[in-house]
C-alpha cells in the first residue's frame, strides 16, 4: 500500500513531464526542426492504440479467457499489411484537401455534406464515450489498488462531488486543452502532442516489460517454470488452449480480429495520428513493421502476468485487471508498482488526449459551427475574428466529452470489464468502414447510400450492443433482452431474427455491418450520384493520378479577392490570411494580391484553407455565401474533367519533351566531350610521334655531320657512329611501321588472316626468336607450356607479334643480375591464357591505369632501357580484342609485373579441319 499523496504527486509530475515534452516539440517545430519528421516518432505515435485496455484489460481477459486477448492485436498487425495501399491513400487525400477529421473525410467525399458530417460526429461521440469511461475506470481502479490494503474492496463515494474519478476526468480535460486547444492551425497538426504521445508509448512499454520480467523471472524462476505450474492446475491449463475443452469459436475469433483491423484505422485517435499528423507518407514504410513489433513486445508478458497472478493469489481472490499492480505490491516492490501505474496512466492519458482532440474538432466543425454560421451574428457576411470562438468551442467540447465519459462510467462502468467496454466502442467506429473504404475505391457511392448505411448500422449497434450494456447495468429493464421488445422473440437484441450461437459482440457486428453495407450499396445503386458527389468521387478515387497542376476544380462562377480575403481572416486570423494570399499570388506569378484572378482555383484554394479550421462542409457553406456560384450538372463535371485530362496530357507531353531535350542535350554534351577528347588525343599523338621521330633523326643527323666534317676520324670511331646510325634507322623504321599498323587497326583497314592457331607453337616460336637476346642480357627465360592445347581462331603472325612484344618488354625491365622471365600458357574450359611475368621493379599503381596508352613508357627512368616506342602494348591489346580476347596487367611495385591476355577457345566442326588427326584423336580419348 502506498500513500495517496505520493501517488498523486508522482502522477502530476509525470503529466507535467508530458507537457514539457509537448512544449519542447512545439518549440522545435517553431525553429524549423520538427521532431515528428522522424519515421520512428510517427510509428511510436501509432502506439496510442495501446490504451489502459492493453495495460489492465488484456491481462484481465487473459486471466478469464486465456489466448482470446490476442485477436485485438492480431487485427492491427494484419491491417498494417494493407496500410501502404489504404492508409497512404487516406493520407494523400487528407493532405491534398486539408481534411482534419474522419467526419470531415466522409462528408467531403460525398459532396461535402453537412448532414453526413454531423451524423458521423454523433456516432463518434456516442461510440467513443464508453472508451473514455474505460480509461477513467482504469485510472480509478489502479489508484484504489495502490492506496488501499491489498485485497480490500474499493470504497465508492456516496456523493459524486467526493468521487476522485470525477476529478481525474477534469484533470485530463485540462491537460487535453493545454495539449491540443492552445492555438488554431489550418492544418490541425499538433507537433508537441505527437512528440508527447511517442514519449508515453516508450514509457508504457518499458513499464509493462519491467513488470513482465519481474513476474517471469522474479516471482517465478522462469517463464517455463510458470507455465509448468499452470499446466499442473486443471483450471489454468485450459487457459493455455485455444479451444479450452470446447469447439473452437471461429466466428468469434474472426469477428474480434476483423473488429480490431477496422478499429486501428477508423478510431478517431488513430485517424488523427496516422493521417492528420503525418508529415511524410513515406514514414508508413517503417511504421508498417515497427508498429506490429511494438504490439508484439507489449503483449509478450500478458499471459505470464495473468497466469502468474492466478497462481500467486488464486482464482477469484483478486481482480485480474489489477494484477500488474497487485503482484509487485504483494512482494513489497512499491516502486515497481508505482512505475506500472505511471505506465497505465500514460496509456490512458495518451488515448484521452488524442481522442478528445480529434472528437472536439469534429464537434466544433461539424455540429456547432454549422448551426452558428446560419446565424446573422456569425454568418459569412458578418465581421470579426472568430478564432477565439473556435478555440472556446473546442475546449468546451473536450470538457463535455470527458464528463460524458465519467457519466457512462457511473452508469455502466462497474458492471462491465474493461475489455467489454472497449469492444463496444470498437463496434461503433467499425460502422465508418463501408462509407470510408467504399468512398476511396468506388466512384458509385453516394451521399444517400452513406447516410442510409450509417443510420442502419449505428441503429443496429445501439439496439444489439449499447442498450443491452445499459440493461445489464441495471439502468434499463432487462426483460427485452430475454423476451424481445413487446414480447417479440424474433427481435431479441442478442438473438435478432433467431440468430443464436454467437457471443453478443459478434452478433452485433454481424447485423450492424450487414445492414450498413447492404444499405450503402443498395441505395447508391438505386439513385445516381449528383454532380457534386461525382466530382468529389473522382478527386478521391483517382487522387494518385492527379498532380497539383492538372487537378480539376469542379466549380464555376465569379469570385472576388476582396470578399474571400476577409472571410479567410475571420477564421484563420488576419495575419495568417494575408500570408496565405501573398504566397498564392507569388505562385501565380502576379505582383500583388489585388491581381489574383477570381477564378475557380482561387475559390478552391480558400475553401481548402478554411477546411483545415472549420471542416470541409462548413467551409463550403461559407465560401458559397460570398461568391456568385453557378450550379454544376453532370455535363459540367464531365467538361471540367475533360479539360483537366487534356491539361494533364499536355503536361505529360511537355514533361516527355523536356526529358527528351535533356537526354539530347546530355548526348550532345557527351559527344562534344568525346570530340574534345579525340582532339586532345590527336594533338597528343602528333606531339608524341613528332618527338619519337625527331629523336632518332636528330641522332642520325648529328653523327652524319660529325663524320662529314671530320675526314680524319678514326676508323673505330666511324664504325661506332655508323652502328648507331643503323640502330636509329632501324628504330625509325620500326616506329613508322608501328604507327602505320596502329592507324590501320584503328581505321579497320588492317589485314587479318584467320586460321586455327596453336598458341603453344606461337609461344614456343616467339621464345625461340628472343632466346639469343635473353642470353646476351643474362636474363633467364623460363617456359611453362602444356604439351597440347585446343586451338584458337586468330592470325598466327599477329599473335606472334603480341607475344614477342610482351617478351621484349619483360626483357627491358628485367634486372641485369638475376633477371628472370616466365612465359606461361594454360587452358580453361572456354579460354586460353598467356602470361609473361618478370621479376623487375614492377609498375607503380598510379601508372598501371595508363600502361596501355600510346607512347607511354612506365616503370621510371631508373629501369627503362632504350629501344621502345610506346606503341607495342596498345597495338597488342587492339590485336587481342579484335579476336574476342582481353589483355591485362597485374603488378605489385618492387615485385615485378605480369602482362597477360586470353582468347576464346575454338571448337571445330566435324569437317572444319582445325586440328591435325593426332590432336583430334587426343581429344577423343
Amino acid at each position: 500500500m502506498l500513500s495517496a499523496p505520493l501517488v498523486i504527486a508522482v502522477s502530476f509530475a509525470y503529466l507535467l513531464l508530458l507537457f514539457a515534452v509537448a512544449y519542447w516539440g512545439d518549440w522545435r517545430a517553431a525553429q524549423g526542426r520538427s521532431v515528428i519528421s522522424s519515421p520512428w516518432v510517427y510509428a511510436l505515435s501509432m502506439a496510442v492504440y495501446c490504451t489502459a485496455w492493453t495495460y489492465f484489460g488484456s491481462v484481465g481477459r487473459a486471466a478469464n479467457s486465456g489466448v482470446w486477448f490476442l485477436p485485438i492485436y492480431l487485427g492491427p498487425m494484419l491491417a498494417m499489411i494493407l496500410a501502404w495501399m489504404v492508409v497512404r491513400k487516406m493520407i494523400r487525400v487528407a493532405k491534398t484537401y486539408r481534411i482534419t477529421s474522419i467526419a470531415d473525410f466522409i462528408a467531403s467525399r460525398y459532396g461535402k455534406s453537412p448532414l453526413l458530417a454531423g451524423l458521423v460526429t454523433m456516432i463518434t461521440v456516442v461510440g467513443i464515450v464508453p472508451y473514455i469511461a474505460l480509461q477513467l475506470k482504469a485510472i480509478a481502479s489502479g489508484y484504489a489498488v495502490l492506496t488501499s490494503p491489498l485485497g480490500s474492496p474499493a470504497v465508492q463515494s456516496a456523493q459524486w462531488w467526493n468521487d476522485s474519478t470525477l476529478y481525474v476526468a477534469l484533470m485530463l480535460a485540462g491537460f487535453t486543452m493545454v495539449f491540443g486547444a492552445r492555438h488554431l492551425d489550418s492544418t490541425e497538426r499538433h507537433e508537441g502532442m505527437v512528440a508527447a504521445i511517442a514519449f508515453e508509448s516508450v514509457v508504457k512499454l518499458v513499464a509493462f516489460l519491467a513488470v513482465g520480467l519481474f513476474v517471469s523471472f522474479g516471482l517465478f524462476a522462469s517463464p517455463a517454470a510458470l507455465f509448468d505450474q499452470a499446466y499442473a492446475v486443471a483450471e489454468l491449463r485450459r487457459l493455455l488452449q485455444f479451444g479450452q475443452d470446447q469447439p473452437f469459436a471461429y466466428p468469434q475469433w474472426f469477428g474480434l480480429t476483423l473488429l480490431a483491423m477496422l478499429s486501428v484505422i477508423f478510431l478517431p485517435r488513430q485517424f488523427q495520428v496516422m493521417v492528420v499528423e503525418n508529415v511524410d507518407e513515406q514514414h508508413l514504410r517503417r511504421a508498417v513493421w515497427v508498429f506490429p513489433l511494438y504490439l508484439l513486445l507489449i503483449n509478450l508478458f500478458v499471459l505470464p502476468i495473468a497466469i502468474g497472478g492466478l497462481l500467486h493469489f488464486g482464482p477469484g481472490r483478486m481482480d485480474p485487471e489489477t494484477f500488474i499492480l497487485s503482484l509487485p505490491l504483494s512482494q513489497g516492490h512499491g516502486a515497481l508498482a508505482l512505475g506500472a501505474f505511471v505506465g497505465g496512466l500514460s496509456a490512458a492519458t495518451g488515448m484521452v488526449i488524442v481522442e478528445a482532440i480529434a472528437v472536439s474538432t469534429m464537434v466544433c466543425n461539424d455540429l456547432v459551427m454549422p448551426i452558428l454560421l446560419r446565424m446573422k451574428r456569425f454568418g459569412a457576411r458578418a465581421s470579426g475574428d472568430l478564432t477565439g470562438l473556435l478555440l472556446g468551442i473546442r475546449r468546451l467540447a473536450i470538457l463535455g466529452i470527458l464528463l460524458l465519459g465519467y457519466l457512462y462510467f457511473h452508469l455502466a462502468g462497474e458492471a462491465y470489464a474493461l475489455v467489454s467496454i472497449g469492444l463496444i466502442s470498437f463496434a461503433a467506429v467499425a460502422q465508418f468502414a463501408p462509407a470510408m473504404l467504399g468512398g476511396l475505391y468506388w466512384k458509385g457511392g453516394t451521399r444517400r447510400g452513406a447516410l442510409a448505411g450509417l443510420l442502419l448500422g449505428f441503429g443496429f449497434w445501439v439496439y444489439t450492443l449499447m442498450l443491452p450494456s445499459l440493461a445489464k447495468s441495471g439502468w434499463l429493464d432487462s426483460d427485452f433482452l430475454q423476451f424481445g421488445p413487446f414480447g417479440l422473440h424474433w427481435f431479441k437484441p442478442e438473438a435478432f431474427l433467431g440468430l443464436s450461437g454467437l457471443d453478443n459482440l459478434t452478433h452485433s457486428l454481424f447485423w450492424s455491418l450487414l445492414a450498413n453495407i447492404g444499405a450503402y450499396v443498395g441505395v447508391s445503386l438505386w439513385r445516381a450520384p449528383s454532380a457534386a458527389e461525382t466530382s468529389q468521387a473522382l478527386l478521391f478515387v483517382d487522387v494518385f493520378n492527379r498532380t497539383a497542376h492538372a487537378r480539376p476544380v469542379f466549380w464555376q462562377g465569379t469570385a472576388q479577392v476582396s470578399a474571400l480575403l476577409p472571410l479567410t481572416g475571420r477564421f484563420l486570423g488576419v495575419d495568417v490570411a494575408q500570408r496565405l494570399f501573398v504566397g498564392y499570388a507569388a505562385r501565380l506569378g502576379v505582383a500583388s494580391i489585388d491581381q489574383i484572378p477570381g477564378d475557380a482555383r482561387l475559390v478552391h484554394f480558400v475553401e481548402t484553407q478554411l477546411a483545415g479550421a472549420i471542416g470541409s462542409a462548413s467551409a463550403r457553406i461559407m465560401v458559397a455565401a460570398v461568391v456568385e456560384e453557378e450550379a454544376l450538372d453532370l455535363d459540367d463535371v464531365m467538361r471540367i474533367l475533360d479539360e483537366a485530362s487534356q491539361l494533364r496530357a499536355y503536361s505529360h507531353a511537355l514533361e516527355d519533351k523536356s526529358r527528351s531535350l535533356e537526354r539530347a542535350t546530355a548526348e550532345l554534351r557527351e559527344a562534344n566531350e568525346k570530340l574534345k577528347s579525340l582532339d586532345r588525343m590527336k594533338d597528343d599523338f602528333m606531339s608524341s610521334v613528332t618527338h619519337e621521330l625527331r629523336t632518332p633523326l636528330t641522332s642520325i643527323r648529328a653523327l652524319s655531320e660529325l663524320m662529314r666534317d671530320d675526314d680524319h676520324m678514326d676508323t673505330a670511331q666511324r664504325q661506332q657512329f655508323l652502328g648507331i646510325i643503323v640502330t636509329e634507322a632501324e628504330r625509325l623504321s620500326r616506329l613508322v611501321n608501328q604507327v602505320l599498323d596502329m592507324a590501320k587497326i584503328e581505321a579497320g583497314h588492317a589485314e587479318w588472316h584467320d586460321t586455327d592457331v596453336d598458341l603453344r607453337e606461337v609461344a614456343d616460336q616467339a621464345a625461340g626468336t628472343m632466346k639469343e637476346s635473353y642470353r646476351e642480357r643474362g636474363v633467364a627465360l623460363v617456359l611453362n607450356l602444356p604439351a597440347q592445347v585446343h586451338a584458337v581462331r586468330a592470325d598466327a603472325d599477329r599473335l606472334t607479334q603480341v607475344v614477342l612484344n610482351l617478351l621484349s618488354n619483360a626483357l627491358k625491365y628485367a634486372p641485369r643480375e638475376g633477371g628472370r622471365v616466365v612465359l606461361r600458357l594454360h587452358e580453361d574450359p572456354d579460354r586460353l591464357t598467356v602470361e609473361v611475368e618478370d621479376n623487375g621493379p614492377g609498375i607503380p599503381l598510379e601508372q598501371q591505369a595508363v600502361a596501355f596508352e600510346k607512347f607511354r613508357q612506365v616503370a621510371g627512368d631508373d629501369h627503362y632501357r632504350a629501344g621502345g616506342t610506346g606503341l607495342g602494348l596498345p597495338i597488342s591489346r587492339q590485336i587481342v580484342e579484335h579476336f574476342g580476347g582481353s589483355m591485362w596487367l597485374r603488378s605489385t611495385p618492387g615485385q615485378g609485373a605480369c602482362f597477360g591476355f586470353s582468347l576464346p577457345r575454338h571448337t571445330p566442326t566435324a569437317d572444319d579441319g582445325s586440328y591435325n588427326d593426332e590432336h583430334q584423336r587426343s581429344t577423343q580419348t
